[in-house]
């Protein structure tokens, strides 16, 4: 149903929110051993992979911000962990995927009274920058973009593929005289009219 709906709204170059995925999901946290929350998320997308859960649990984030440290007189930025300790996952509640979250390697429970999970109100999840709108786009699969920043800026490429949750695009680059497909996000690219 969900990849119905998913495939349709890319063939009409439409955003496809979380909630509208899966409307019975909420975000929810999870308390891990603290310096392993990447590792939690790793260990996380890849059970959701190989149990094809990708509906019920739509995201696992750990939220970074920027800070900017001084070290022998120089500036520079760096990201931290908001909240070491703690993994935002945006899923819907039952048992299969209790289990699964609560069983994963470094997890130590969910935040709530008691055991139970309580999911982050709209108040609660606004402060953590995880944002539910999109960017929308004036191009699909088989247009031709230029990249406009980043790393890749000034190249030119026919996207091969759009994925709306993580909003990239993926076109073929000549590197050291292969394609290869890179990553790219929609912030980044602009569609070439001729």
């Amino acid at each position: 149903m969900a990849d119905e709906l998913r495939e349709s709204l890319e063939e009409e170059n439409q955003e496809l929110t979380l909630e509208q995925m899966n409307p019975n999901a909420a975000w929810y946290v999870v308390h891990t051993y603290s310096g392993y929350e990447n590792k939690v998320k790793a260990n996380l997308e890849k059970t959701i992979e190989n149990r094809h859960l990708e509906e019920q649990i739509l995201e696992v984030r750990v939220p970074l911000q920027d800070v900017v440290e001084m070290k022998g007189g120089s500036r520079k930025t760096v990201q931290r962990k908001m909240f070491p300790g703690y993994v935002l996952i945006f899923m819907e509640m039952n048992d299969d995927t209790w289990y699964v979250v609560r069983n994963t390697r470094g997890v130590t429970g969910f935040v709530g009274p008691g055991s139970k999970p309580v999911p982050l109100s709209e108040s609660e999840i606004k402060p953590l920058g995880i944002k539910e709108e999109n960017i929308t786009v004036d191009f699909g699969v088989g247009d031709e973009i230029s990249v406009v920043a980043g790393v890749w800026k000034d190249t030119v490429g026919v996207v091969q593929r759009m994925d709306f949750s993580k909003q990239t695009a993926t076109i073929n680059v000549d590197l050291f005289g292969r394609e290869t497909p890179v990553e790219i996000s929609f912030a980044e690219v602009r569609k070439v009219d001729r």
